[in-house]
């Protein structure tokens, strides 16, 4: 593997810092999105009952904000119910700006990995054949086992960029999609709390679970 490195030249470190980059990114976004942490499936009908039995605090409320991307919307949300259905809507619509900003964070850094990738392993092989060409100016070009060798050396860089690109750009349409999915859940539930505070809703938790 070293021996690669080596033969790709210089340009193998910045597709080597960008494979790290995007690995890192995967990562983290994978543990950041999981489902339970995003939208806990039985935190509506939690608040819910927290609401029916009079024990909505502000204690709780901080700790709902703290506790997942969809406690931060009921917490807004309820902390705004007293002033009626379209400022609680209102309110819920800001907070939801800023937690899809905070699910989407380093999405666009991966997107420009995967884009940048490739392009870095080209400008590696067109270096590579100007200096091998350069090589054989004022001199003889009948070895062609020599030349084969550095057409392929130059081609390292190349190889090792669409390593790197193409499973970047795999997780960065997955985890977008992902996004996408976690978002319309939330504002599902979302709208659920906004009916039943506001009494426009009856919701039967046992048919939800179902």
């Amino acid at each position: 593997m070293w021996e690669l490195v080596k033969a790709g030249g210089w340009i193998m470190l910045p597709i080597i810092l960008c494979s790290i980059a995007a690995t890192a990114i995967i990562a983290e976004r994978l543990w950041v999105l999981r489902s339970s942490r995003v939208a806990p499936p039985q935190l509506l009908e939690q608040v819910w009952k927290r609401i029916q039995n009079k024990k909505l605090t502000s204690t709780f409320l901080q700790e709902l904000r703290a506790d997942s991307p969809l406690g931060e919307l009921f917490a807004v949300g309820l902390s705004n119910a007293r002033h009626g259905r379209e400022i609680m809507k209102e309110c819920i619509e800001e907070a939801a700006a800023r937690v899809i900003h905070s699910l989407e964070r380093y999405l666009n850094a991966l997107g420009t990995i995967a884009a940048m990738a490739p392009l870095l392993g080209l400008l590696g092989t067109v270096l590579g054949m100007i200096e091998i060409f350069s090589s054989f100016v004022g001199s003889s070009m009948s070895n062609a086992s020599m030349l084969a060798s550095g057409i392929s050396k130059a081609l390292i860089t190349t190889a090792a960029g669409l390593f790197v690109a193409i499973p970047a750009l795999f997780f960065h349409r997955y985890l977008q999609r992902r996004v996408d999915e976690l978002v319309i859940g939330m504002e599902q539930e979302a709208i659920k709390l906004v009916e039943m505070t506001q009494g426009e809703r009856e919701i039967d938790m046992n048919e939800e679970r179902a």
